[in-house]
C-alpha cells in the first residue's frame, strides 16, 4: 500500500473549493448571467446562442459540443471557454483524488491499496483502479502537488525508478535504424539529434521551440501520427507539419522500412505483436471504414512499443521482487506506473537499493540499444532527487 496525508489533502480540497467557487463567478461574470457552469446544455447555451462564438467549418458538424477539444479551440479567441477548462481540471482532480483518496485509506493499514489487473489493457500494461493511481497528471501543478500528499513513514524514504525514453529505444531495437541506434548507444540526446536531423541545427543553436518539436515528433512517430496530428499540437501549418514528417523519414530511413513492414506484416496476419510474443488482433486493419482502418493501422504500429515496454517492466519487476526476497531487504515495491517503479524503502538500504534495482532494470533483457534507468528519491512522490 502506499501511504498518503491525510491532513494535507483535507486542506488541499479547501483550498481547490474557494479556487472553484471564485472561477465559477468569473465565469459567470464573462457570460453576464449565472447558470450550472456543469451543464453542458446550458454551457452551450451561454458560447453559442448568447455570445455567438463559433468554430467556422468544425460548427456545421459538431455545433454544440462543450468537448475540451472544441473548447481548446475558442479558448484561442475568448476568455471563457479557457475559464470553464481550468474549472474542469481542478473539479476533477478534487473530486477524483483530493476528496475520494481520504476515503479510500483503509482502517488498519492507513495506506491506500490500489487494485493491479494484468488484463485491463490491450497492449500488456498494467492497469490500477479503486483508486486509479496510474494517471495522476505529472505536468499541471496541482498534479504534483496532489503527489506531493504520496509520503514515505517515518524512518523511511520514497525511491522512483523510471525507464527512460524506452519507447524510442524499443524503435530503435525493432528498426535497426543506424541513426537512431548511434544517438543511443553514445548516450545522446534523442530529442536534440532529432531537432539536428529534421531542422538542420546543431545542439548548441537550438531553442526550447526545436526541441519541442523534435520531441512531439519522436513520440508522434510511435503513435502514427498524421500531418494533420501534429500541426495540431504544434500549432503550425499542416503543409509545415508535413515537411517535418517527411524530413525525418528521410534521416530515419531505417525507422520508415520498420513502420511499413509492420503494417505489411499485420494486414497480412490480422495481429500485431511485442518482443515476446504477446499477440493483439488488429483485424480492422483491412476495413473499408477509413477511421476504423486508420485506429487498427495506428495499434498496429504503437503496440509492439508499448506491449514490449509493458512486457519489460514486468521482467524486471519479478527479477526486483525475487532479489529483495532473497537479500532480505525490508524495501517494498509500492506502485507501478507504466515505465516507473516506486518503492518505500529504510533510509539505511536506500544506496544498496539503488544499486539492485538500476541492474535489474537495465540488464533485464539485451536490445540493440541500452536500457536506461533514472533513479530519484525523497520524502514524498513530488519532491525527489
Amino acid at each position: 500500500g502506499v501511504r498518503v496525508d491525510r491532513k494535507a489533502l483535507a486542506a488541499m480540497s479547501a483550498t481547490m473549493e474557494r479556487e472553484i467557487r471564485a472561477l465559477e463567478k468569473t465565469i459567470w461574470d464573462l457570460a453576464g448571467s449565472e447558470f450550472n457552469v456543469n451543464s453542458p446544455q446550458q454551457l452551450a447555451e451561454i458560447l453559442f446562442d448568447k455570445m455567438n462564438l463559433g468554430l467556422g467549418g468544425r460548427r456545421r458538424s459538431k455545433p454544440r459540443s462543450t468537448a475540451a477539444e472544441v473548447l481548446e479551440e475558442l479558448a484561442l479567441t475568448h476568455e471563457l471557454p479557457r475559464k470553464v477548462l481550468e474549472y474542469r481540471e481542478i473539479s476533477k482532480l478534487k473530486s477524483t483524488y483530493v476528496d475520494a483518496l481520504p476515503r479510500l485509506i483503509h482502517a488498519e493499514t492507513g495506506r491506500l491499496h490500489t487494485s493491479f489487473s494484468q488484463t485491463g489493457t490491450a497492449t500488456g500494461r498494467l492497469s490500477s483502479s479503486d483508486p486509479n493511481l496510474q494517471n495522476i497528471p505529472v505536468r499541471s501543478e496541482l498534479g504534483r502537488q496532489i503527489r506531493a500528499e504520496f509520503v514515505a513513514s517515518l524512518g523511511n524514504t520514497l525511491l522512483s525508478a523510471d525507464y527512460s525514453q524506452i519507447e524510442l529505444r524499443i524503435l530503435a531495437h525493432f528498426s535497426k535504424d543506424p541513426v537512431l541506434v548511434e544517438a543511443f548507444r553514445t548516450g545522446q540526446d534523442i530529442h536534440a539529434r532529432t531537432a539536428q536531423e529534421v531542422f538542420g541545427v546543431g545542439p548548441m543553436a537550438q531553442n526550447a521551440e526545436h526541441r519541442r518539436a523534435a520531441k512531439a515528433i519522436n513520440f508522434g512517430i510511435i503513435y502514427g501520427q498524421t500531418p494533420f496530428g501534429l500541426a495540431a499540437q504544434l500549432g503550425i501549418d499542416q503543409k509545415e507539419a508535413a515537411k517535418f514528417i517527411a524530413a525525418y523519414f528521410a534521416r530515419y530511413r531505417g525507422v520508415k522500412e520498420y513502420l511499413e513492414q509492420s503494417l505489411a506484416e499485420a494486414r497480412k496476419t490480422g495481429a500485431t505483436r511485442t518482443l515476446f510474443g504477446r499477440i493483439r488482433p488488429v483485424p480492422e486493419i483491412t476495413s473499408p471504414q477509413a477511421n476504423l482502418r486508420n485506429f487498427a493501422e495506428r495499434t498496429a504500429l504503437n503496440t509492439p512499443l508499448q506491449g514490449t515496454a509493458a512486457d519489460l517492466i514486468k521482467l524486471a519487476m519479478i527479477a526486483i521482487d525475487r532479489q529483495l526476497a532473497d537479500q532480505g531487504f525490508h524495501a517494498k515495491m509500492i506502485l507501478q506506473v507504466h515505465d516507473e517503479l516506486l518503492f518505500e524503502v529504510p533510509h539505511k538500504e536506500l544506496d544498496r537499493l539503488r544499486v539492485l534495482v538500476r541492474a535489474a532494470m537495465e540488464n533485464v533483457y539485451k536490445l540493440a540499444v541500452p536500457l536506461v534507468a533514472d533513479l530519484k528519491a525523497g520524502p514524498n512522490w513530488r519532491d525527489m532527487k
